[in-house]
């Protein structure tokens, strides 16, 4: 008999049909049964070529990178190393910001000492102006005691006590001669007194006019002052919490490089540090050679005008003197009746002459005062005033025990520092007043180049040529170091003085 035709049975029972889930399918459907269905021939037909083996040959190839694969592994290592390249780069940048905040706080800084020191100045102006005021004052209180006097010792005779008494009771200079003529017993020393009193009054007037415009003048440095005390304060809130804000970002960066190269985060810092520092000691030397090389020209191109000079001496060798001696044998056979005693008598007779010659050839080495305008580029340095060892070195032994300490602007001392600060300090241990205020410790210091420093000389950075730019002063203490107190974030240091970028400005207390 033959079966019935209905479902497919296994081992007699029936195997029930189960319909699509989605009737209608969609293409993403679609894309999923057409890669189940690829992949189930794949399957089989591996299966019918390994003799029902293919299962197995599916958990071996498991393991076997694809070519794709690889390529797709390359990628992403590409990838990852521009990665790396850009997590670099945002350091930098960050370093960069750090530094251009410290750049800007520090100028504020600076500005404040200036506008202080200023301050200060000027209300020294005004009390001195105030006490030469006080002291005109007493002098004119002085003179009218002793004109008062004098009309007294004038008038004490006459009989006319009316008359002295409108003197003495009168308010008002004018009135007070107007009064003495009418009584015409006015004396010399009564006019000398009284001129005595018109000169003092008009110094009186003359300094209490100066003392108000001084005082005016200290009240407008004190408003600048405070205007730039809280600019500066401003600033440095700025700069540190962008220091802040960047320390963070620094560590994110860090412990993103570590992710990307495979390493820990302690590791990567290290070596991030290691890169700066590298690149910093670089870019250092590199200004460092420039600034040497540049050096070197000025140095070179300074005593070309020596040996322009020089040949002049020469001119000095006087062997036409002596030929002038041998003309002047021509006198000397005039006196033939002593020809023997010629040799003698007449080369003694003809020095006679010859101080004529010689007197026109010191003539000739008197150009040799043209030298003297030669070592004219030379003195240059000599004028500058070396700082005896001593002072150097106290200065610099100060400024080196007190790193490590924080930077704190507007301090000086004893536990923090801004950098005029130091150097000021510093200089007072070497025995020589500073200002704490670097723009006016340049111009109160002797200008060098930086071909002329020397151990204890002072290096400032400006933001232009212009002296009055400058907002940053370190101490030089040799071999192209200097110590210094650097900006809000780091501490009294020593270091390259080509660590950031090159000074422009040189100077000796």
């Amino acid at each position: 008999m033959g079966k019935p035709h209905g479902p497919e049975t296994t081992q007699g029972a029936p195997v029930p049909f189960v319909p699509p889930l989605d009737p209608t399918p969609t293409r993403t459907s679609t894309a999923r049964r057409t890669t189940s269905r690829w992949a189930t021939a794949l399957v089989l037909v591996a299966g019918l070529g390994l003799g029902g083996h293919g299962i197995a040959f599916a958990q071996d190839d498991d393991g076997v990178p694809s070519e794709a694969d690889v390529e797709q592994a390359q990628r992403d290592a590409a990838a990852k190393e521009r990665d790396v390249a850009d997590v670099r780069a945002d350091l930098i940048r960050a370093n960069f910001a750090l530094d251009s905040a410290g750049d800007t706080a520090a100028q504020a800084a600076e500005a404040w000492n200036g506008a202080r020191w200023r301050a200060t100045e000027a209300r020294q102006e005004a009390e001195d102006a105030e006490a030469a005021a006080a002291t005109a004052r007493d002098d004119v209180a002085e003179q009218r005691e002793l004109y008062a006097n004098t009309v007294v010792r004038s008038y004490e005779q006459a009989s006319q006590v009316q008359g002295l008494s409108a003197v003495v009771e009168a308010d008002g200079i004018s009135a007070l001669i107007d009064r003495s003529v009418t009584l015409g017993n006015t004396s010399d020393a009564l006019d000398g007194q009284y001129d005595s009193f018109i000169a003092a009054s008009a110094v009186a007037e003359v300094t209490a006019t100066a003392a108000e415009r001084a005082s005016e003048r200290a009240e407008s440095a004190a408003t600048e002052a405070r205007a730039a005390h809280d600019a500066a304060a401003s600033a440095q809130a700025d700069a540190g919490a962008l220091a802040a804000s960047i320390a963070a970002t620094k560590s994110d960066l860090i412990a993103e490089l570590a992710h990307l190269t495979g390493i820990s985060v302690e590791l990567a810092e290290k070596r991030q540090q290691a890169l700066e520092q590298a690149a910093a000691e670089a870019a250092a030397a590199a200004a460092q050679a420039q600034a040497e090389q540049e050096a070197e020209e000025e140095h070179e191109a300074t005593p070309t005008s020596t040996p322009t000079s020089t040949p002049t001496p020469t001119p000095t060798s006087t062997p036409t003197p002596t030929s002038t001696p041998t003309s002047t044998s021509k006198p000397t056979p005039t006196p033939t009746p002593t020809p023997t005693s010629t040799p003698t008598a007449s080369s003694t007779p003809t020095p006679t002459s010859t101080p004529t010659p010689s007197t026109p050839v010191p003539t000739t080495p008197s150009p040799t005062a043209t030298p003297t305008p030669t070592p004219t580029p030379t003195p240059t340095p000599i004028p500058t005033p070396p700082p005896t060892p001593g002072d150097a070195s106290a200065a610099i032994a100060y400024a080196q025990a007190q790193i490590g300490d924080p930077y704190r602007w507007g301090a000086a001392g004893p536990n923090a520092w801004d950098c005029s600060g130091l150097t000021s300090v510093a200089w007072a241990q070497g025995g020589k007043s500073l200002p704490h205020y670097s723009v006016a410790q340049y111009t109160q210091s002797t200008a060098i180049t930086a071909s002329q420093l020397q151990p204890g000389d002072l290096v400032f950075w400006g933001s232009s040529s212009n002296p009055g730019s400058i907002y940053h002063v370190a101490l030089y203490v040799g071999d192209g170091q200097i110590v210094h107190a650097p900006r809000t974030g780091r501490n009294v240091t020593q270091e390259s003085m080509y660590y950031w970028r090159a000074p422009n400005f040189f100077a000796r207390p």
